[in-house]
């Protein structure tokens, strides 16, 4: 993500043979007998279907009742506030990250739940092999979104790929969300905006004049803002978990947005559609940044597409940056 990112941590799924292609055979039988997933074995209940997430968001947490509140009060220390000794309060973030930091396995007693406009819509679950790395990159994020805006360890967003089940759970407020598995640390990340622009500017400033590098900042960082903000989604569908990896890796956009800057030209619309090719086994799809003059309205517009392959739980760029002009 460049050295500015600050929580980029490297998730994996379990391999092997499935129970439901356990082959068996008898000595005195040559035929042998297939147990295929539509014919489970007696006992077996075929596991949930899920499906792929790629959002992004803030990190918080939840206790669900006032009784699991209650046992954080009671165990967490107290705090100095001004010289005078105060009971700690579970809600005060900063003080839950140190108070994870020194036990770590309370973390697995917290809901957290990636949160849009600080409303829940994930509550996220930890799983299997590398679950205690995936709460101590939580407690490292939840710490670094209580540092100051212009410390280097300070993270104003997240990303979180995962796996959606069919479960849901009641936060403290009465709010239900849907529960989202994270197998492991792999593709999480937190960033700051302006540190995520900054290492994205670095890889094109070598082309740049000084006053096309402060418009790169400004284009880039309302392109991020914009995806935030004015088109932030749950993850879910394609197009949108190919949109969301599109500002985590902003460095295809700053490419683009170099050259067109290098042009004279703005940030028009942002478009994403089904790719017309792709390799085998893959779904990839097409994030199209179209630009225009603005003190020129009959000038042709520019396009700039990059391919995002989204088929595996962390999506993929492929290729390269194409470019051409289109009708205004």
């Amino acid at each position: 993500m460049g050295s500015h990112c600050v929580a980029r941590v490297p998730r994996v799924e379990a391999s092997g043979v499935g129970l439901g292609q356990l082959a068996t055979v008898t000595a005195s039988a040559t035929a042998v007998a297939i147990l295929t997933p539509s014919q489970p074995a007696d006992g077996i209940t075929p596991s949930a279907k899920t499906n792929l997430v790629y959002a992004l968001g803030t990190l918080g947490y939840d206790f669900g009742s006032e009784a699991r509140r209650d046992s954080f009060k009671q165990l967490m220390p107290n705090v100095q506030i001004d010289g005078t000794t105060v009971p700690a309060n579970p809600y005060d973030a900063r003080q839950m990250a140190d108070y994870l930091e020194q036990n770590p396995s309370e973390a697995k007693s917290l809901i957290w739940t990636l949160n849009q406009e600080l409303t829940p819509i994930y509550a996220i679950d930890p799983k299997g092999a590398f679950a205690a790395d995936v709460y101590e990159t939580l407690q490292a994020v939840l710490a670094g979104q209580v540092q100051p805006q212009d410390s280097e360890d300070y993270i104003e967003r997240v990303s979180f790929p995962g796996r959606l089940t069919d479960r849901t759970i009641e936060l403290f407020s009465g709010q239900v969300v849907p529960v989202v598995t994270l197998p492991n640390i792999r593709g999480m990340y937190g960033w700051k905006i302006n540190s995520l622009v900054s290492a994205a500017v670095e890889t094109v400033s070598s082309q740049q004049t000084s006053a096309d590098e402060i418009r790169l900042r400004r284009s880039l960082n309302s392109f991020l803002q914009r995806v935030y903000f004015d088109l932030q989604n749950l993850g879910q569908i394609y197009k949108d978990r190919a949109l969301n990896f599109a500002a985590t890796n902003a460095f295809q956009a700053a490419s683009s947005f170099a050259e067109a800057i290098s042009r004279g030209m703005e940030l028009d619309s942002i478009e994403v559609e089904k790719s017309p090719f792709c390799r085998l086994d893959s779904d990839c799809w097409d994030v199209k940044l179209k630009f225009f003059d603005p003190e020129n309205g009959s000038r042709a517009k520019k396009l700039y597409r990059f391919t995002i392959d989204v088929s595996y739980i962390i999506p993929v760029t492929l290729g390269k940056v194409r470019s051409w002009s289109v009708p205004k």
